[in-house]
């Protein structure tokens, strides 16, 4: 039998077709789930270059000084942790602008009151409900989910802003893959309450 006659079968030319179509679904995957990988990497980079883990980590106490909780990664403001008293100083911001709490996941100004937020992908708690847009413009306009309150102090999102979409993309991405942590924060508390 010679190739043309075999090619000119159906089943065969079916089965040929269905082989190439698995082999450039195959290779599209691999190259999607590399492309993932490298925006999480790149997303991890740039929040430990950022800082995330300085307000929306828990520190432990250690011989070294604070340090994040990896248990507790960028689960902001411990839900249920008492509200330290808010120091005089920090009435008075021609003295002092801010003060944060031990944990520095709570800071109060003139502004009132801000809670790091849960930045997991918890449904209920976190993150996990937004879509890369709301991130996106989140971050762009400094309103929460990108059209509500404004975010406060001292969360930097006017930095944030200065990125290109590929690099705000890729902190999503990151906080993506962090596993979930149930965590109700504390909504802010305004001046004077």
């Amino acid at each position: 039998m010679n190739t043309t006659t075999c090619i000119s079968r159906p089943g065969l030319a079916a089965a040929l077709l269905l082989a190439a179509l698995s082999v450039v679904t195959t290779a599209a995957t691999a190259a999607t789930a590399a492309s993932d990988r490298d925006a999480v990497k790149r997303g991890e980079y740039l929040a430990n270059y950022g800082g995330c883990n300085d307000c929306h980590t828990p520190k432990l106490m250690t011989d070294k000084g604070p340090v994040p909780d990896r248990k507790r990664l960028l689960s902001g403001y411990p839900a249920g942790a008492p509200v330290p008293p808010v120091p005089a100083q920090a009435l008075a911001p021609d003295k002092w602008m801010a003060a944060t709490n031990a944990e520095l996941t709570a800071w109060v100004g003139p502004w009132g009151i801000s809670f790091a937020a849960n930045l997991t992908p918890d449904r209920n708690t976190g993150m996990g409900a937004w879509t890369e847009e709301q991130f996106i413009q989140s971050m762009r306009t400094g309103k929460h989910l990108g059209v509500g309150r404004p975010i406060l102090p001292p969360m930097p999102w006017f930095s944030i802003a200065a990125l290109n979409d590929r690099d705000i993309r890729a902190l999503f991405a990151y906080l993506r893959s962090l596993p979930p942590i149930e965590n109700a924060v504390p909504q802010p508390v305004p001046p004077g309450r």
